[in-house]
């Protein structure tokens, strides 16, 4: 079967690989994010939920 053949497979996602993490990705991870995190820590007040049947 020739799909078992790693031979031409390999080289292109081998390829495909390294051009991606040489060319592509720096180029993705400029990008700036739009919701850029925050350090406070945001303390939500829950009330119970009150059940109708207790």
């Amino acid at each position: 079967m020739p799909q078992l053949n790693p031979n031409p497979w390999f080289l292109i996602l081998s390829s495909a690989w390294l051009i991606y993490t040489l060319l592509l990705q720096p180029n993705i991870m400029s990008y700036m994010s739009m919701n850029k995190p925050t350090n406070k820590n945001k303390i939500t007040n829950t009330n119970p939920w009150t059940w109708p049947w207790t």
